[in-house]
């Protein structure tokens, strides 16, 4: 078994942004955890699936993945979950919500994933820079630093892609790109 999840990933633009707040957290705030995956927005949290069975799980997300068409994607600002998460925001357009929807629908029909803990609370898309590791103490430091910081960034969603865990960190197993010619 492995774990995995199923995120959208910016730019590599943005990417790089999100990765220098990462070590400014690493840095300053002696967070690390959050530099242990690629900057993403999770769509299906992680997920307990056999080795034997990666090309059925990648086969359907090939399949959803062929039916949806690219989205714009709005990062503004920074927000948290009190008092151990600091990420940058992402808007919630209606086409965001209804792809994660649809992904989650489509997991548990299809592969019968189902992730309970979404079930109970609404989707928040996320972009994670400090979490887990960062202590109350480093939080109550941190948060009025980046509390009302700017930023804003847009770009065309156009593919999902599916992470795989190695024991010590989240990497790229494989892309599935959306519809094209929109």
């Amino acid at each position: 078994m492995n774990r995995f999840f199923v995120a959208l990933l910016p730019p590599q633009d943005i990417q790089d942004y999100a990765n220098q707040i990462k070590q400014y957290f690493a840095d300053n705030y002696a967070s690390r955890h959050a530099q242990k995956s690629p900057p993403h927005i999770t769509l299906q949290p992680p997920f307990e699936w056999a080795n034997d069975q990666v090309s059925r799980l990648e086969a359907s997300l090939r399949e959803f993945a062929s039916q949806q068409k690219s989205l714009q994607v709005t990062l503004s600002g920074f927000s948290a979950f009190a008092p151990r998460v600091i990420y940058i925001d992402v808007v919630r357009s209606q086409e965001l919500l209804q792809l994660q929807a649809a992904l989650m629908a489509h997991m548990e029909t299809d592969l019968g994933i189902v992730d309970e803990v979404g079930k109970k609370r609404p989707f928040a898309p996320h972009m994670t820079v400090a979490f887990r590791d960062l202590t109350k103490q480093n939080f109550k430091a941190a948060w009025p630093e980046f509390e009302n910081r700017e930023l804003h960034f847009e770009f065309a969603a156009d593919k999902l892609t599916l992470l795989i865990h190695d024991g010590k960190r989240w990497n790229i197993k494989s892309e599935f790109a959306f519809l094209s010619g929109e």
